[in-house]
């Protein structure tokens, strides 16, 4: 993409190793993408924007640059995983306050699902 280019940047995909399997993120771009991840959530905080995929023209708006460095730093399978997950802790949130101010108490340690071997149900 250029610096003036009106076509969107493309996120970046993994890059494949000499025996073509692809390469996971090493340890120094997996820092720089939660980097990124966290400056575009900040971005996102300040503007009152939960979903910014919903809201995709609203985030371009406010946060493009803090998107685009997100896309550039990190494989598009994460940039899925991290905007669709800041959704979901929201609304989990959103609801655990919600069964709090109505009088809900957790249940007592031992009290949930039956767990099978190694603790899966």
């Amino acid at each position: 993409m250029g610096f003036f280019s009106t076509t969107p940047a493309q996120p970046a995909s993994p890059k494949p190793s000499a025996d073509g399997a692809f390469e996971a993120p090493n340890r120094q771009s997996r820092r720089a993408c939660w980097t990124a991840r966290d400056d575009f959530f900040a971005c996102l905080e300040r503007n009152n924007i939960i979903d910014s995929i919903r809201e995709s023209s609203k985030a371009d708006e406010k946060c493009r640059e803090e998107g685009q460095t997100l896309e550039r730093e990190c494989v598009s399978s994460w940039v899925t995983y991290f905007k669709q997950r800041r959704v979901m802790e929201h609304n989990k949130k959103q609801t655990l306050e919600r069964l709090k101010a109505e009088g809900a108490r957790p249940m007592p340690e031992g009290m949930g699902p039956p767990q099978g071997p190694g603790g899966v149900s």
